[in-house]
């Protein structure tokens, strides 16, 4: 299981595949608040929930200096299905190899129903403007976990 991030450590650098297959960075956002988010996969529905969620709030979290990339292990083509389904404003990203999401701590094993499975554990860091973690959440909900966010980061 990969090690989680602590507030503090550098945020590690990625670049993935947008829903239109553009790269997206990290690195892209220096000098901005990024609230990096990962799901198991697009289209389920607490998947669905939390994405409708951070698209609800884009324009609270962005006019408080946040911009939010979702990253899951889905193709782009899927990301961009559920972009398109969902009317999302968001910034989807795929990480078929999970590389990212192992490296954030958010692949590994998790409990399912009572089981102990191996795969995506929602969690969301963010990464202030240096690039350093200020949280990381793991093991979030989908429902209310954005509501939560605003609230802890006195939005």
């Amino acid at each position: 299981m990969s090690e989680r991030l602590q507030p503090g450590d550098t945020a590690p650098a990625f670049t993935l595949p947008d829903a239109d297959g553009n790269p997206v960075s990290l690195s892209d956002y220096a000098g901005r608040r990024v609230i990096v988010y990962f799901y198991p996969a697009a289209m389920t529905p607490g998947c669905t929930k939390q994405a409708c969620d951070f698209t609800d709030n884009l324009d609270l979290l962005a006019g408080a200096g946040y911009d939010v990339i979702g990253v899951s292990p889905d193709k782009p083509e899927k990301l961009a299905k559920f972009r398109e389904k969902e009317n999302l404003k968001i910034t989807l990203v795929a990480d078929p190899e999970k590389k990212v999401l192992e490296t954030y701590g958010a692949f590994g094993e998790k409990k399912l129903y009572g089981k102990t499975v191996t795969g995506v554990i929602r969690s969301t860091v963010i990464v202030d403007g240096d690039g350093k973690v200020e949280r990381a959440l793991y093991n979030v909900r989908a429902t209310g976990h954005v509501a939560k966010l605003i609230k802890d980061l006195a939005i």
